[in-house]
Protein backbone atom coordinates (compact mmCIF):
# COMPACT_ATOMS: atom_id res chain seq x y z
CA UNK A 1 0.00 0.00 0.00
CA UNK A 2 1.23 3.46 -0.56
CA UNK A 3 -0.08 6.18 1.15
CA UNK A 4 -3.83 4.68 0.76
CA UNK A 5 -6.17 6.85 2.22
CA UNK A 6 -9.90 5.31 2.25
CA UNK A 7 -13.37 6.48 4.24
CA UNK A 8 -16.47 4.11 3.95
CA UNK A 9 -19.72 5.55 4.88
CA UNK A 10 -22.17 3.87 6.73
CA UNK A 11 -24.54 1.54 4.93
CA UNK A 12 -22.03 2.26 1.55
CA UNK A 13 -21.59 -0.64 -0.90
CA UNK A 14 -17.63 0.22 -1.52
CA UNK A 15 -16.06 -2.11 -4.12
CA UNK A 16 -12.15 -2.18 -4.14
CA UNK A 17 -11.88 -2.81 -7.73
CA UNK A 18 -8.16 -3.77 -9.76
CA UNK A 19 -6.28 -6.47 -11.72
CA UNK A 20 -4.31 -9.45 -9.79
CA UNK A 21 -1.88 -7.41 -7.78
CA UNK A 22 -3.03 -4.13 -7.59
CA UNK A 23 -3.49 -4.61 -3.72
CA UNK A 24 -7.33 -4.99 -3.08
CA UNK A 25 -7.06 -8.37 -1.51
CA UNK A 26 -4.42 -7.43 1.02
CA UNK A 27 -5.92 -3.75 1.17
CA UNK A 28 -9.19 -5.79 2.56
CA UNK A 29 -6.90 -8.45 4.78
CA UNK A 30 -5.45 -5.35 6.30
CA UNK A 31 -9.43 -4.17 7.27
CA UNK A 32 -10.05 -7.62 8.51
CA UNK A 33 -7.21 -7.81 10.46
CA UNK A 34 -5.19 -10.85 9.00
CA UNK A 35 -2.47 -8.95 7.84
CA UNK A 36 -0.99 -6.50 10.14
CA UNK A 37 -0.51 -2.92 8.59
CA UNK A 38 3.14 -1.62 9.48
CA UNK A 39 1.97 1.46 10.01
CA UNK A 40 -1.26 4.01 9.59
CA UNK A 41 -4.57 4.12 11.53
CA UNK A 42 -7.70 2.27 11.00
CA UNK A 43 -10.73 2.84 12.37
CA UNK A 44 -14.17 1.80 12.80
CA UNK A 45 -16.34 3.92 13.74
CA UNK A 46 -14.84 5.68 16.59
CA UNK A 47 -12.73 2.76 17.70
CA UNK A 48 -9.35 2.31 16.48
CA UNK A 49 -8.70 -1.62 15.40
CA UNK A 50 -5.45 -1.79 13.70
CA UNK A 51 -3.81 -3.79 16.68
CA UNK A 52 -6.51 -5.87 17.28
CA UNK A 53 -7.03 -9.35 16.61
CA UNK A 54 -9.77 -10.64 13.78
CA UNK A 55 -12.20 -12.21 16.51
CA UNK A 56 -12.51 -8.34 18.06
CA UNK A 57 -13.09 -6.14 15.40
CA UNK A 58 -16.93 -7.46 14.87
CA UNK A 59 -16.17 -7.86 11.02
CA UNK A 60 -18.20 -10.14 8.73
CA UNK A 61 -16.09 -12.10 6.38
CA UNK A 62 -17.14 -13.96 2.86
CA UNK A 63 -14.30 -16.00 1.84
CA UNK A 64 -13.79 -16.60 -2.39
CA UNK A 65 -13.87 -19.80 -1.88
CA UNK A 66 -16.44 -19.93 0.90
CA UNK A 67 -14.32 -21.88 3.20
CA UNK A 68 -17.39 -23.56 4.81
CA UNK A 69 -17.17 -26.42 7.23
CA UNK A 70 -17.89 -29.61 5.02
CA UNK A 71 -18.32 -31.91 8.14
CA UNK A 72 -21.26 -29.22 9.49
CA UNK A 73 -24.62 -28.95 8.10
CA UNK A 74 -26.22 -25.68 7.36
CA UNK A 75 -27.40 -24.65 10.72
CA UNK A 76 -23.97 -25.40 12.78
CA UNK A 77 -22.10 -23.74 9.51
CA UNK A 78 -24.01 -20.47 10.38
CA UNK A 79 -23.90 -20.81 14.07
CA UNK A 80 -20.14 -20.99 14.22
CA UNK A 81 -19.12 -17.64 14.96
CA UNK A 82 -21.98 -17.13 17.51
CA UNK A 83 -20.92 -19.86 19.45
CA UNK A 84 -17.36 -18.60 19.23
CA UNK A 85 -18.76 -15.48 20.99
CA UNK A 86 -20.31 -18.01 23.52
CA UNK A 87 -23.77 -17.12 22.74
CA UNK A 88 -26.91 -18.81 24.47
CA UNK A 89 -29.12 -21.57 22.29
CA UNK A 90 -31.64 -19.34 21.91
CA UNK A 91 -30.02 -16.84 20.51
CA UNK A 92 -28.07 -19.05 18.50
CA UNK A 93 -31.59 -20.48 17.31
CA UNK A 94 -33.16 -17.03 16.94
CA UNK A 95 -30.40 -15.37 14.83
CA UNK A 96 -29.62 -18.58 12.69
CA UNK A 97 -33.17 -18.61 11.61
CA UNK A 98 -33.23 -15.04 11.15
CA UNK A 99 -29.65 -15.32 8.81
CA UNK A 100 -31.48 -18.00 6.62
CA UNK A 101 -34.75 -16.47 6.30
CA UNK A 102 -32.69 -12.90 5.18
CA UNK A 103 -30.30 -15.28 2.78
CA UNK A 104 -33.95 -17.67 1.43
CA UNK A 105 -32.65 -20.49 2.80
CA UNK A 106 -35.53 -21.34 5.08
CA UNK A 107 -35.66 -24.89 5.50
CA UNK A 108 -32.02 -25.64 4.59
CA UNK A 109 -30.70 -25.90 8.05
CA UNK A 110 -30.27 -29.80 8.42
CA UNK A 111 -28.86 -29.62 4.79
CA UNK A 112 -25.10 -30.84 4.49
CA UNK A 113 -22.62 -28.77 2.60
CA UNK A 114 -21.85 -31.12 -0.30
CA UNK A 115 -25.83 -31.27 -1.18
CA UNK A 116 -26.08 -27.34 -1.83
CA UNK A 117 -25.73 -25.81 -5.31
CA UNK A 118 -22.87 -23.53 -5.42
CA UNK A 119 -25.12 -20.55 -5.43
CA UNK A 120 -27.07 -21.99 -1.95
CA UNK A 121 -23.45 -22.40 -0.36
CA UNK A 122 -22.53 -18.58 -1.47
CA UNK A 123 -25.80 -17.30 0.60
CA UNK A 124 -24.76 -19.70 3.51
CA UNK A 125 -21.60 -18.30 3.40
CA UNK A 126 -23.23 -14.52 3.48
CA UNK A 127 -25.35 -15.49 6.54
CA UNK A 128 -22.47 -16.68 8.27
CA UNK A 129 -21.14 -13.46 7.84
CA UNK A 130 -23.85 -11.64 9.35
CA UNK A 131 -25.79 -13.34 11.75
CA UNK A 132 -23.35 -12.00 14.56
CA UNK A 133 -24.39 -9.12 12.94
CA UNK A 134 -21.76 -7.12 12.39
CA UNK A 135 -20.60 -3.59 11.97
CA UNK A 136 -18.96 -4.43 8.15
CA UNK A 137 -18.93 -6.70 6.12
CA UNK A 138 -15.65 -7.74 3.94
CA UNK A 139 -15.98 -9.71 0.48
CA UNK A 140 -12.96 -11.15 -1.08
CA UNK A 141 -14.64 -12.04 -4.92
CA UNK A 142 -17.39 -14.42 -4.00
CA UNK A 143 -18.88 -14.91 -6.78
CA UNK A 144 -16.09 -15.64 -9.20
CA UNK A 145 -16.50 -19.74 -8.63
CA UNK A 146 -20.29 -19.09 -9.72
CA UNK A 147 -21.28 -19.80 -13.57
CA UNK A 148 -22.13 -16.33 -15.89
CA UNK A 149 -25.55 -16.29 -15.42
CA UNK A 150 -25.77 -17.32 -11.61
CA UNK A 151 -23.56 -14.68 -10.79
CA UNK A 152 -25.09 -11.96 -12.70
CA UNK A 153 -28.11 -13.65 -10.63
CA UNK A 154 -25.79 -13.26 -7.22
CA UNK A 155 -25.19 -9.82 -8.22
CA UNK A 156 -28.31 -8.63 -8.09
CA UNK A 157 -29.23 -10.65 -4.64
CA UNK A 158 -26.37 -9.26 -3.39
CA UNK A 159 -27.29 -5.83 -3.76
CA UNK A 160 -30.98 -6.44 -2.53
CA UNK A 161 -29.65 -7.64 0.48
CA UNK A 162 -27.37 -5.03 1.33
CA UNK A 163 -30.15 -2.40 0.08
CA UNK A 164 -32.57 -4.64 2.88
CA UNK A 165 -29.69 -5.02 5.82
CA UNK A 166 -28.22 -1.40 5.49
CA UNK A 167 -24.77 -2.69 6.44
CA UNK A 168 -21.40 -1.65 5.06
CA UNK A 169 -20.00 -3.56 2.56
CA UNK A 170 -16.25 -3.70 1.05
CA UNK A 171 -16.50 -5.60 -1.86
CA UNK A 172 -13.60 -6.86 -3.51
CA UNK A 173 -13.27 -8.35 -7.65
CA UNK A 174 -11.34 -7.53 -10.89
CA UNK A 175 -14.85 -7.98 -12.84
CA UNK A 176 -15.58 -4.23 -13.66
CA UNK A 177 -18.88 -5.22 -14.77
CA UNK A 178 -19.93 -6.54 -11.62
CA UNK A 179 -18.01 -3.83 -9.56
CA UNK A 180 -20.68 -1.12 -11.63
CA UNK A 181 -23.20 -3.33 -11.14
CA UNK A 182 -23.50 -3.57 -7.29
CA UNK A 183 -21.48 -0.19 -5.88
CA UNK A 184 -22.53 2.52 -4.33
CA UNK A 185 -18.85 3.56 -4.87
CA UNK A 186 -15.87 2.14 -6.71
CA UNK A 187 -11.63 2.37 -5.76
CA UNK A 188 -9.70 1.17 -8.82
CA UNK A 189 -6.42 0.04 -7.49
CA UNK A 190 -3.40 -0.69 -9.27
CA UNK A 191 -0.18 -1.14 -8.05
CA UNK A 192 -1.14 -0.69 -4.22
CA UNK A 193 -2.50 2.58 -4.38
CA UNK A 194 -6.18 4.52 -5.41
CA UNK A 195 -6.21 5.35 -8.78
CA UNK A 196 -9.87 6.88 -8.63
CA UNK A 197 -12.47 7.31 -6.25
CA UNK A 198 -15.73 7.70 -7.31
CA UNK A 199 -19.52 6.77 -8.28
CA UNK A 200 -19.95 3.88 -10.91
CA UNK A 201 -21.33 6.19 -13.47
CA UNK A 202 -18.52 8.89 -13.29
CA UNK A 203 -15.95 6.50 -13.38
CA UNK A 204 -17.13 5.50 -16.78
CA UNK A 205 -17.78 8.83 -18.45
CA UNK A 206 -15.24 10.85 -16.36
CA UNK A 207 -12.32 8.72 -16.12
CA UNK A 208 -9.23 10.60 -14.40
CA UNK A 209 -6.45 8.34 -15.42
CA UNK A 210 -5.31 6.63 -18.55
CA UNK A 211 -5.20 3.76 -16.52
CA UNK A 212 -8.70 4.10 -15.18
CA UNK A 213 -10.31 4.76 -18.28
CA UNK A 214 -8.58 1.72 -20.11
CA UNK A 215 -9.76 -0.53 -17.39
CA UNK A 216 -13.62 0.58 -16.65
CA UNK A 217 -14.84 -0.48 -20.25
CA UNK A 218 -13.78 -0.12 -23.44
CA UNK A 219 -11.98 2.75 -24.62
CA UNK A 220 -10.44 4.41 -27.52
CA UNK A 221 -7.32 6.67 -27.16
CA UNK A 222 -5.84 9.22 -29.59
CA UNK A 223 -2.59 10.61 -28.81
CA UNK A 224 -3.71 14.51 -28.76
CA UNK A 225 -0.69 17.75 -28.26
CA UNK A 226 -2.12 20.60 -25.33
CA UNK A 227 -0.97 23.82 -25.72
CA UNK A 228 -1.96 26.60 -23.13
CA UNK A 229 -5.38 24.81 -22.20
CA UNK A 230 -5.94 23.69 -25.84
CA UNK A 231 -5.74 19.60 -26.87
CA UNK A 232 -5.05 19.42 -30.33
CA UNK A 233 -4.96 16.15 -32.97
CA UNK A 234 -3.66 15.97 -36.49
CA UNK A 235 -3.75 20.17 -36.27
CA UNK A 236 -7.12 20.37 -35.61
CA UNK A 237 -8.69 21.48 -31.60
CA UNK A 238 -10.23 18.88 -30.23
CA UNK A 239 -13.75 19.67 -28.09
CA UNK A 240 -13.92 18.07 -24.89
CA UNK A 241 -16.06 18.22 -21.34
CA UNK A 242 -12.73 17.64 -19.23
CA UNK A 243 -10.22 20.38 -18.56
CA UNK A 244 -7.27 20.23 -20.28
CA UNK A 245 -3.73 20.31 -18.93
CA UNK A 246 -1.56 23.46 -19.69
CA UNK A 247 0.90 21.43 -21.47
CA UNK A 248 2.58 18.06 -22.87
CA UNK A 249 1.40 14.78 -24.62
CA UNK A 250 -1.64 13.27 -22.83
CA UNK A 251 -4.88 11.08 -24.39
CA UNK A 252 -8.45 11.86 -25.89
CA UNK A 253 -10.96 9.00 -24.32
CA UNK A 254 -14.10 8.10 -25.74
CA UNK A 255 -16.38 4.80 -25.47
CA UNK A 256 -16.91 2.65 -28.59
CA UNK A 257 -21.39 3.44 -27.79
CA UNK A 258 -20.43 7.15 -27.75
CA UNK A 259 -18.65 7.56 -31.69
CA UNK A 260 -21.68 8.10 -34.05
CA UNK A 261 -21.04 7.77 -37.61
CA UNK A 262 -21.61 11.41 -39.60
CA UNK A 263 -22.59 12.30 -43.05
CA UNK A 264 -19.11 14.82 -43.19
CA UNK A 265 -16.15 16.45 -41.52
CA UNK A 266 -18.35 20.05 -41.48
CA UNK A 267 -17.35 20.54 -37.68
CA UNK A 268 -20.19 21.37 -35.58
CA UNK A 269 -19.69 23.92 -32.13
CA UNK A 270 -20.41 21.02 -30.11
CA UNK A 271 -18.04 17.81 -32.23
CA UNK A 272 -15.20 16.21 -33.15
CA UNK A 273 -15.11 14.93 -36.62
CA UNK A 274 -12.57 12.68 -38.26
CA UNK A 275 -12.32 10.97 -41.77
CA UNK A 276 -11.79 7.14 -41.36
CA UNK A 277 -12.00 4.15 -43.76
CA UNK A 278 -14.00 1.23 -42.47
CA UNK A 279 -11.59 -1.69 -41.27
CA UNK A 280 -13.95 -4.37 -40.12
CA UNK A 281 -17.48 -4.58 -39.11
CA UNK A 282 -18.06 -7.43 -36.40
CA UNK A 283 -21.69 -8.59 -35.82
CA UNK A 284 -22.04 -9.36 -31.94
CA UNK A 285 -26.17 -10.15 -32.17
CA UNK A 286 -27.73 -7.51 -30.19
CA UNK A 287 -25.42 -5.31 -31.52
CA UNK A 288 -21.75 -4.91 -34.04
CA UNK A 289 -18.57 -3.17 -32.98
CA UNK A 290 -16.90 -1.23 -36.36
CA UNK A 291 -13.28 -0.79 -36.37
CA UNK A 292 -12.41 2.39 -38.61
CA UNK A 293 -8.84 3.61 -39.68
CA UNK A 294 -8.34 7.45 -39.27
CA UNK A 295 -5.90 9.03 -41.88
CA UNK A 296 -2.87 8.96 -39.72
CA UNK A 297 -3.63 5.50 -39.59
CA UNK A 298 -5.14 5.80 -35.53
CA UNK A 299 -7.37 2.67 -35.57
CA UNK A 300 -11.09 3.97 -34.00
CA UNK A 301 -14.06 1.34 -32.57
CA UNK A 302 -17.71 2.62 -32.77
CA UNK A 303 -20.48 0.45 -31.08
CA UNK A 304 -24.25 0.46 -31.82
CA UNK A 305 -27.24 -1.37 -31.49
CA UNK A 306 -28.54 -3.48 -34.26
CA UNK A 307 -31.78 -1.77 -35.28
CA UNK A 308 -32.81 -1.46 -38.30
CA UNK A 309 -32.31 2.29 -39.30
CA UNK A 310 -28.57 1.48 -38.16
CA UNK A 311 -28.23 -1.69 -40.16
CA UNK A 312 -29.48 -0.16 -43.29
CA UNK A 313 -26.43 1.72 -43.77
CA UNK A 314 -24.01 0.26 -42.23
CA UNK A 315 -20.58 0.30 -44.35
CA UNK A 316 -18.71 -2.17 -45.63
CA UNK A 317 -15.33 -2.88 -45.39
CA UNK A 318 -12.64 -0.53 -46.81
CA UNK A 319 -15.74 1.92 -47.46
CA UNK A 320 -15.06 5.87 -46.48
CA UNK A 321 -16.61 7.41 -43.15
CA UNK A 322 -16.61 10.05 -41.17
CA UNK A 323 -17.09 9.79 -37.36
CA UNK A 324 -18.40 12.10 -34.66
CA UNK A 325 -17.38 12.47 -31.16
CA UNK A 326 -19.51 15.13 -29.55
CA UNK A 327 -17.49 17.22 -26.65
CA UNK A 328 -19.56 15.64 -23.31
CA UNK A 329 -18.50 12.45 -24.69
CA UNK A 330 -14.54 13.36 -25.49
CA UNK A 331 -12.15 13.28 -21.71
CA UNK A 332 -8.45 13.99 -22.01
CA UNK A 333 -6.62 12.10 -19.57
CA UNK A 334 -2.63 12.02 -19.06
CA UNK A 335 -0.87 9.70 -20.47
CA UNK A 336 0.88 6.96 -17.83
CA UNK A 337 4.52 7.40 -17.37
Amino acid sequence: MKDLDLEVAPGEFLTLLGPSGSGKTTLLMILAGFVRANSGSIKIGPDEVITMPPHKRNIGMVFQNYALFPHMNVFNNIAFPLKQRRADKATITRQVEQALHQVKLDGYADRRVDQLSGGQRQRVALARAIVFEPRIVLMDEPLSALDKSLREHMQIELRSLHRRLGMTTVYVTHDQREAITMSDRIAVMNNGRIEQLDKPEELYTRPKTQFVAGFIGESNFMPVECRDGVAWYEGRQIKTHSQVPGSGQHWLVTRPEKVRLADSTTNGDQGNFFAASVREVVYQGDSFICYATLQDGQVMALRDYCRSDVLSRLPAAGEPIHLRIDAEDAAIVQAES
